[in-house]
């Protein structure tokens, strides 16, 4: 597994798009923008070449200057030797690669000029706060900080002495403060958003889609998109452990208001889909056949709900799990009978919210008192085979339609806390 990065360019040009497609005399009465983004992920900048605000159709709008690209939380150049021969945290969170200390730490000792160029680092949303409000140093919440590895949930801050022991720049380490409060105001009018606006501290993508449609402690949320996630409230008062367990498939996300979630995250979701139907598409095209990767989706699915069952047991993690790295996917009980199109992908349905529950057991969510479950995420939105499986794995009635959304979460956020 090698370098993931996506260009910061390219990412705020899409942002400045959707906005600038906004109703105009709507953004005129904007006070409060709420901001989430993907956690994990690292992007690097000079503090007073950030951005250059320039003005567009729609009004003034920022663009990146001195930024590096965004390396995401797919990253995968940190390998399990790398990850081990670094310092251990002193955090309730195991480290893995993606997550913005590790990459720091492979740039340290891979390629150390690379970070003398830049004097801030943030997760793309806290960029994007930071150029909103022109924060002479980022500003990150609890729950982005907390993704990052080598943060202590408990005191709410950096491991500063460990890492700078090890030589880590611990300057380019955000201040950090409550999700949920406000990190500045809007130093320009944005896209015809007054000057001024309040901006909320950048949030966790995760916690936000939880916001959207979390109301009682008594429900769990299953969403499926790329990865795939499980999740229940923790009870009131929790406190993660002061170490983190490596081989634990559950980890504690720091939510609102002091709360912690109990996540199942798993790399494998509708990726995993993704994969299959790539696979099927080059074979197909091997053979010297063309068919659309759009039109594979559709048979397969189609061909699945034909097939109520199948013997055939599939693991599906391809892109192995943060807790066991090395376990890669297999296929087991294969038979003669199992080999059609229907029964591998019913199989591969099953498998993905299979190993979801083999990370977060019914008997678990049972015991914390769960009453029903909250199905969300393009993937299960998108695949009735993948709904049937949920509802023949899980023991609880399951409300769709919900849907988990992080950018609906971050303005809830905003609107209760206003």
């Amino acid at each position: 597994l090698q370098g993931m990065e996506q260009n910061v360019q390219r990412i705020i040009k899409a942002l400045n798009e959707c906005l600038a497609a906004l109703p105009q005399q709507q953004l005129q009465r904007v006070s409060h923008i709420g901001i989430s983004g993907q956690m994990h992920g690292v992007v690097f900048w000079k503090r007073d070449k950030g951005c250059r605000w320039t003005e567009c159709g729609t009004g003034p709008t920022f663009e990146p200057q001195e930024v590096s690209h965004l390396i995401t939380w797919q990253d995968g150049r940190c390998s399990p030797t790398f990850l081990s021969s670094l310092p251990l945290p002193q955090s309730h969170v195991s480290l893995a690669t993606g997550f913005g200390c590790a990459t720091v730490y492979w740039y340290l000792k891979k390629s150390s000029g690379f970070l003398e160029s830049y004097d801030a680092a943030g997760t793309i949303q806290d960029y994007v706060v930071a150029m909103l409000c022109d924060l002479k140093k980022p500003l990150m919440s609890v729950q982005n900080a907390a993704s990052w590895g080598y943060f202590n949930c408990r005191s709410k801050s950096w491991n500063t002495d460990i890492l700078q022991t090890s030589g880590f720049p611990v300057h380019l380490l955000p201040e950090v403060g409550e999700p949920g409060s406000i990190a500045g105001r809007t130093v320009c009018a944005w896209h015809g958003i007054p000057k001024g606006a309040k901006v909320g501290i950048a949030l966790g993508d995760f916690q936000c889609s939880v916001y959207s449609c979390l109301t009682e402690r008594t429900d769990a949320v299953l969403n499926i998109s790329t990865s795939a996630q499980l999740t229940v409230s923790m009870p009131l008062g929790f406190q993660p452990p002061e170490t983190p367990d490596p081989s634990s498939p559950v980890t504690y996300f720091p939510y609102f208001d002091g709360d912690y979630l109990a996540v199942a995250a798993s790399l494998n979701g509708g990726n995993v889909l993704a994969t299959f139907v790539d696979m099927v598409a080059r074979w197909t095209e091997e053979l010297g056949l063309q068919v659309q990767e759009s039109a594979i989706y559709t048979k397969i699915i189609k061909a699945a709900l034909a097939q109520n069952d199948s013997k055939l047991s599939v693991h599906p993690t391809v892109f192995g799990e943060r807790h066991i790295p090395q376990q890669l996917a297999s296929v087991s009980n294969i038979g003669a009978s199992d080999l059609s199109l229907g029964h591998v992908t019913r199989a591969l349905c099953r498998g993905i919210v299979g190993n979801l529950c083999s990370m977060l057991p019914v008997q678990h969510l049972l015991e914390m008192g769960v009453r029903r479950m909250l199905g969300s995420g393009s993937a299960l939105a998108r695949n009735e085979v993948l709904r049937q499986e949920v509802e023949r794995i899980f023991p609880f009635p399951v409300l769709y339609g919900k849907d988990v959304d992080a950018a609906v979460g971050a303005a809830m956020v905003m609107f209760h806390r206003k």
